[in-house]
């Protein structure tokens, strides 16, 4: 029984942690400042409704509800992350690091 609840609360804690813990190394930039130094992939990881309202010229659109699935579309150079909100910053910048992409910046 102490075992089942001890694997349990891991569990919680890992999913706590993936999603709300700061991801560290990944500073807040303007994009602006960093279009102008010709930063290559601006990916979009906020939902198409809210992409909608609110466009970037040149950034790629992949919420990061599918960003597992869809990975392979973006290119294999320096990313910059826009997120409407930490929860999609954090998890969209891990499975990047995770698939191997370095990821520069985010707003």
């Amino acid at each position: 029984m102490l075992y089942v609840l001890i694997v349990l609360l891991s569990i919680l804690f890992l999913f706590i942690y993936r999603s709300y813990f700061p991801v560290y190394g990944v500073p807040c930039k303007d994009i602006k400042v960093e279009h102008g130094n010709k930063v290559e992939v601006i990916l979009d990881l906020r939902d198409y409704n809210v992409a909608a309202k609110d466009p970037v010229n040149g950034a790629l659109n992949i919420p990061v509800a599918y960003l597992n699935r869809f990975f392979q579309e973006v290119p294999r150079r320096e990313v910059h992350v826009l997120a409407s909100d930490k929860l999609e910053k954090n998890i969209g910048v891990r499975i990047l690091r995770k698939k191997g992409f370095k990821v520069i910046g985010y707003r």
